[in-house]
């Protein structure tokens, strides 16, 4: 399936739509490769919220998220208690859902936990990057848009779920691998998707 120009004429995966907001993540930072800790982490949060909703939800949500989680700092967010988790269960500003809120500080506190194993989160996050030939190279709308998990992606979730994270389900997993640049999923008339091969072929992978 071929894109449709948008009003700027460039050419994209259909899933922003017309949406400033998520045209302008979709440009500048969906697929473009993470090796900032605090970004990994933040990202990893953000998608355990997002289970069960759609992502622009939590698109629109992300500043307050930012605001009340302590800028996704982990050290901060490891020490939040059951008392901030009531004040936040009173905010609309983000998804108040106690597992999910609770999931956060205590993946807070598994995460630091691996940076002290592992030296970075980047450095553990990136160990379960796809080898090239993991799949089919088709990155038609057709054939992405019917990926929802890979054996990469289970096993990270696998991982994780054995170090103590919570809502780290295999297809949130490959949502956070998609989104932080671990694989290039953008279609191939997208206009971002030479971009980003271009960047990824030029990242130092953390070790």
């Amino acid at each position: 399936m071929s894109n449709e120009p948008n009003v700027d004429g460039l050419p994209r995966c259909p899933w922003p739509g017309e949406d400033a907001l998520y045209r302008h993540y979709h440009d500048y930072e969906w697929g473009r490769p993470v090796t900032d800790d605090v970004r990994l982490f933040e990202k990893i949060c953000l998608e355990g919220f997002q289970s069960g909703l759609s992502w622009i939800t939590i698109l629109r949500k992300r500043e307050r998220f930012r605001e009340v989680f302590h800028g996704f700092d982990i050290a901060k967010v490891a020490a939040m208690t059951e008392a901030d988790v009531e004040v936040l269960l009173q905010d609309a500003g983000i998804i108040r859902h106690r597992g999910k809120i609770n999931a956060t500080i205590n993946n807070a506190k598994r995460a630091l936990l691996l940076q002290k194993e592992f030296g970075s989160l980047a450095a553990y996050f990136w160990r379960f990057e796809p080898k090239p030939g993991h799949r089919e190279e088709d990155y038609s709308w057709a054939a992405l848009s019917a990926v929802g998990q890979t054996d990469a992606s289970r096993a990270l979730s696998k991982d994780l779920r054995k170090r103590g994270f919570n809502f780290v389900g295999p297809t949130t997993c490959y949502a956070f691998m998609q989104a932080m640049g671990m694989v290039n999923d953008h279609t191939e008339d997208c206009f971002c998707r030479v971009e980003v091969e271009a960047q990824r072929a030029a990242l130092v992978r953390p070790k």
